[in-house]
């Protein structure tokens, strides 16, 4: 449908207003609003993701396409919620206990709502208590958590421990990532999943769900 490809490649091309304009367009035609995220919004940033990890673009296009993404999803919400469609999985995301940085874990998290899943954002700093709480509040089947400083990669392993103790490993898969971080690191502190890259950690959560 050229109304859903053209939604696509406004949000490829970082267009925010266009996007809006032609999402409104869309429904005002009668196409559904689950047809509009797949079709128009979703296939748009699954390219963008693509591009970026070929290296063709870089965050400041990433984070401008994901704008536009939002603009028009926020047409969508209301009307998905009436059509009974309901994210395909649901993440808790943040920076481990003592780290600030956030521009990674962002990244991560528009990858993440552009492969069509609910995102809980905790911030930076984050306590491992407050990713159990996520879990367990919230219903989060993954968590998401990076460490930028070799100094506080430890606390990722921390959050592995909190999960154990509060027994709910067994329902939570752990992804990690961040500058320092390793695949070996990852096997040692016993979690889930590394991955290099955002659009490597939106495909692996999509994956993981799947054999959930």
């Amino acid at each position: 449908m050229e109304i859903l490809e053209n939604i696509s490649v406004a949000l490829q091309n970082g267009k925010a207003k266009e996007v809006k304009k032609l999402v409104q367009e869309a429904i005002d035609a009668g196409v559904s609003a689950q047809q509009i995220l797949n079709e128009g919004l979703l296939s748009g940033m699954n390219i963008v993701g693509i591009r970026f990890k070929n290296n063709e673009i870089f965050v400041p296009e990433v984070l401008v396409s994901a704008r536009a993404m939002s603009r028009g999803a926020e047409l969508l919400k209301p009307l998905l919620a009436a059509e009974g469609v309901s994210a395909s999985g649901k993440v808790a995301i943040g920076t481990v206990q003592g780290d600030l940085h956030d521009i990674g874990k962002n990244l991560v998290k528009m990858m993440l709502e552009g492969k069509g899943l609910e995102v809980i954002d905790l911030g930076t700093d984050v306590p491992a208590a407050s990713f159990v709480a996520a879990v367990k509040e919230q219903g989060c089947q993954i968590i998401c958590c990076s460490a930028l400083l070799t100094t506080t990669m430890g606390a990722i392993g921390d959050v592995v421990k909190a999960c154990e103790e509060a027994g709910i490993r067994d329902s939570v898969k752990i992804m990690v990532g961040g500058a320092p971080v390793t695949d070996a690191f990852c096997q040692q502190i016993g979690a889930d999943a590394y991955t290099a890259d955002a659009t490597s950690a939106a495909e692996k959560a999509v994956e993981l769900l799947a054999m959930a």
